[in-house]
């Protein structure tokens, strides 16, 4: 007697019902429930799923779900949603709105130049500025830092130079021999009578708010968590969208961005020292990086900044013309992924990436594989290492479709190459916090800095060379050889590649 004959009322051989003990009932109605509960969890969650998510993403959420109902219906709720909540997108247009009337104060100051470029960069430059609201800006100069003792010391020179304010903002900060070098700055500065803030992401930074944010306080510094994370969370719809930007603006005139956190380069794992590089700016563009912290600001502490101070006069200090990209999901598109998608598309000789973590959408793959076809030269340079285990199998899936079509892959083996840059041919030059993945065009708050100048150019290309001359150059024959094990791996690792 089973319990299909128990439900249908089978009687026994005797002709009397059989006798069911209390556990065997339990554990029918436990199966029942089970059972029930999983396909009610999969025929609910297809259209919230569906509706709520990008195609890609929708299709991964799905198959998680339709295998692990239980285990994905609560992974969906923690990190499914990728849209932010209503008021928080409310108030960055109203912040939007604000801005408008600040770049009207300098609409006609004669250090505020928005130079003419040629013909085929124009179509990124239109584009960045309709999506981000900022525009190009002539007149600025930058200066390369690939070391991380480099731009410490430079940072901590212009704190220690500071004479209205340092808003300093990074991913991860941490009270190492590096970060309180930089805290031991704000410190000196805050008794010179200068206002210093600090915003750090509430994941990134987790073990410096827990344990040290009080005494940084104690200095006098105004220290905030981007995004805090709790059980009841208000601001934001799921908990791994985070703040990835490394940005510090000094006086108003001097502004730093890459992808080098406030930490020794070789946090995390010793035997793995990361490779970075940040741009130090000087000149009109430097307003524009301000605006960014001050939006940050403004979303995790709702307090609007107005001081005269903060946006001094500019000064034109250089030759080169720029134009900060912000991106993130406060924006309706993913602003990043367009623009690279449209430099890419432009290029004639050319393209060089450096980024640690490669999980193109399907878009800027094809945008990559068609530059190839057409004669561009395009090389990849990524670490042969990486610090986490499922986007590097992801990435290594990607790798076979761009060697197949002629793409040049280098894979940098001195430690975790932390770079992320795009130049297009001599054109144009791409830097900032972003990766060439799904996570950085669509889930993180990221800022790049797109550079127009041949010499701009050249200078971040001298970089990739260098990189490239340390590398190992990897051919499709070779890469091929890998056993099927592997291969398939990853490319099983690749369709979650929307959830990375």
């Amino acid at each position: 007697m089973d319990w299909l004959d128990l439900l249908l009322g089978v009687e026994g051989s005797n002709g009397a019902h059989p006798q069911v003990s209390g556990s065997s009932t339990w554990d029918f109605i436990r199966n029942w429930g089970f059972f029930i509960a999983d396909w009610l969890i999969r025929l609910t969650m297809i259209p919230v799923v569906t509706q709520r998510s990008r195609p890609n993403s929708a299709m991964a959420w799905l198959l998680v779900i339709f295998f692990l109902p239980i285990f994905g219906l609560i992974s969906y709720i923690l990190i499914g949603e990728d849209r932010l909540p209503r008021r928080r997108l409310t108030r960055h247009a109203r912040l939007m709105a604000k801005f408008q009337a600040l770049w009207q104060r300098f609409h006609q100051h004669p250090n505020i130049v928005r130079p003419r470029v040629d013909s085929h960069t124009q179509p990124a430059v239109h584009l960045a500025e309709k999506l981000s609201h900022m525009p190009i800006l002539g007149g600025n100069r930058m200066d390369v830092l690939s070391q991380t003792n480099d731009f410490i010391c430079r940072l901590i020179a212009d704190i220690d130079a500071a004479e209205n304010h340092v808003n300093l903002l990074f991913y991860i900060f941490v009270a190492d021999e590096t970060g309180c070098r930089v805290s031991d700055a704000l410190a000196r500065a805050v008794e010179r009578g200068v206002t210093c803030r600090l915003l750090v992401d509430g994941v990134g930074s987790a073990n410096f708010l827990k344990r040290d944010a009080e005494q940084v306080r104690a200095s006098g510094v105004d220290v905030r968590p981007m995004l805090p994370v709790g059980l009841f969370r208000r601001r934001m719809a799921r908990i791994d969208i985070r703040n990835h930007r490394k940005l510090a603006i000094i006086d108003g005139r001097i502004a730093y961005t890459g992808s080098q956190n406030i930490v020794n380069a070789n946090y995390g794992k010793r035997r793995l020292v990361w490779h970075d590089m940040m741009i130090r700016m000087t000149g009109p563009v430097t307003l524009e990086l301000q605006a960014v912290f001050l939006s940050d600001w403004y979303h995790e502490t709702e307090e609007v900044l107005e001081s005269p101070g903060l946006f001094p006069d500019p000064e034109m200090t250089g030759d080169i013309p720029a134009q900060a990209l912000p991106s993130g999901p406060s924006y309706p598109t993913e602003n990043y992924q367009r623009v690279a998608l449209t430099a890419i598309h432009g290029a004639r000789q050319q393209v060089t990436i450096t980024t640690p973590y490669f999980v193109p959408d399907e878009p800027l793959m094809q945008a990559i594989q068609t530059a190839v076809l057409r004669g561009v030269q395009v090389r990849l340079i990524v670490p042969r290492k990486l610090d986490q285990i499922l986007v590097g199998a992801a990435a290594r899936a990607y790798y076979n479709d761009f060697l197949e079509v002629g793409g040049e892959l280098h894979f940098f083996g001195e430690g975790l190459l932390h770079t992320k840059t795009l130049t297009v041919d001599d054109d144009i030059a791409l830097v900032g916090t972003a990766n060439f993945d799904i996570r950085s065009f669509a889930l993180n708050f990221e800022l790049n800095v797109l550079l127009y100048q041949r010499e701009a150019t050249r200078q971040i290309r001298e970089l990739q060379d260098d990189y490239a001359h340390r590398c190992r150059q990897m051919t499709f024959a070779q890469w091929h050889r890998r056993s099927r094990g592997k291969r398939l791996w990853e490319n099983m690792v690749r369709l979650m590649s929307p959830l990375l």
